[in-house]
């Protein structure tokens, strides 16, 4: 079965909707790699735009990735950033 390789970028319009997002993840990120199937996990915030986030998550199966979408969508972060826009790439990746 693949791996689920997420890439890709939340991009804020303001630094006030950034500073939220930075107030979030963490607990976002701790909730992340606690689930099951879930390989890796970073979100990190560019020194040369604040305003943009880097995203590189890995996820054992495909069910697991579903998982943790549900998961979120659920969650404190998707209420507060659901409406951020996302430029991501999601890959399966042979073992």
């Amino acid at each position: 079965m693949p791996r689920v390789h997420v890439t890709g970028f939340l991009i804020c319009r303001t630094l006030e909707e950034s500073d939220r997002v930075a107030a979030l993840l963490p607990e976002h990120i701790r909730l992340t790699r606690a689930e099951v199937g879930c390989i890796s996990f970073e979100v990190l915030r560019s020194a040369a735009d604040p305003c943009r986030f880097a995203v590189r998550e890995t996820f054992r199966s495909p069910e697991d990735f579903d998982a943790h979408q549900v998961r979120t969508r659920a969650s404190d972060w998707w209420t507060a950033t659901q409406h951020i826009p996302r430029e991501f790439k999601i890959t399966e990746l042979d073992r």
